[in-house]
C-alpha cells in the first residue's frame, strides 16, 4: 500500500507547554486513522501541523512521499474548527463561496450535500441548521473536489447520540469510496466504531 503520509519525530511547544513530543506515525492509502487523546493532548495542534496551520518545533512529514506543498494541501480535505459559514446563506450559496475559494466549479455541490444527508435542506439558510447539520455541512465542505484525504478534528463533538451516528456514516460512506481519513478524538467508544488504525 502507499504511503499517504509519513511523520517523523514532530514536537510543538507553546512557551512552557509541551503540545506534541516527537511524534512519528504513517498513514496508508485506504485507512481510517484514528488519533485517540484527552482534550489538552496535541490532537489539534498535530492537524494543525499537517495542514500547514501551525509550524512545528522539530521534525519533518511528508504528503503523498514528498514535503508538504501547496500542491498537496489540493489534495486534502480538513474540518478542524466549528462549522463557520454565513448564517444567512443557504447550504447551496455557502458551498458556492467555499468552491470559489478553493478555485473548484460548482458541479460538485449537489453529490456533497448527499453525501452529507443535506440536500432535502439544502436551500434552507445556515442559520436555520441543528447542530448537527452544521457539523455534516463542514464535512461537505471538505469533500468539495473529491479529495484523496480527509482531516477531521474531533468530528463528534457536542453532537447528541443521533448526530453521532449521523457523522459516523457519513465518515463510514466516505472510508468505502478509498479515500484515506485521519481523525482526531477523546471518545475511545467513537474511535472503535470507525477506526482501522489507531494512535494513542
Amino acid at each position: 500500500m502507499n504511503t499517504i503520509l509519513s511523520i517523523n519525530n514532530i514536537s510543538k511547544n507553546y512557551g512552557k507547554i509541551r503540545a506534541v513530543r516527537d511524534l512519528s506515525l504513517d498513514v496508508l492509502k485506504g485507512q481510517v486513522s484514528g488519533i485517540l487523546g484527552p482534550n489538552g493532548s496535541g490532537k489539534t495542534t498535530t492537524l494543525s501541523i499537517l495542514l500547514d496551520l501551525v509550524k512545528a518545533d522539530a521534525g519533518t512529514f511528508e504528503w503523498f512521499g514528498k514535503p508538504p506543498s501547496k500542491e498537496s494541501r489540493k489534495r486534502i480535505g480538513s474540518v478542524i474548527e466549528s462549522p463557520n459559514f454565513f448564517p444567512y446563506l443557504n447550504a447551496v450559496r455557502n458551498l458556492q463561496i467555499v468552491a470559489r475559494i478553493k478555485d473548484l466549479p460548482d458541479d460538485d455541490i449537489d453529490r456533497v450535500l448527499e453525501v452529507a444527508g443535506l440536500y432535502e435542506r439544502r436551500h434552507s439558510k445556515f442559520r436555520t441548521y441543528s447542530f448537527g447539520m452544521k457539523q455534516r455541512l463542514a464535512v461537505a465542505s471538505a469533500l468539495l473536489g473529491n479529495p484523496e484525504v480527509l482531516i477531521l478534528d474531533e468530528p463528534t463533538n457536542g453532537l447528541d447520540p443521533q448526530g453521532i451516528a449521523q457523522v459516523r456514516e457519513i465518515i463510514l460512506e466516505v472510508a468505502s469510496q478509498g479515500i484515506t481519513i485521519i481523525l482526531a478524538s477523546h471518545l475511545l467508544d467513537e474511535v472503535q466504531k470507525i477506526c482501522s488504525h489507531v494512535t494513542v
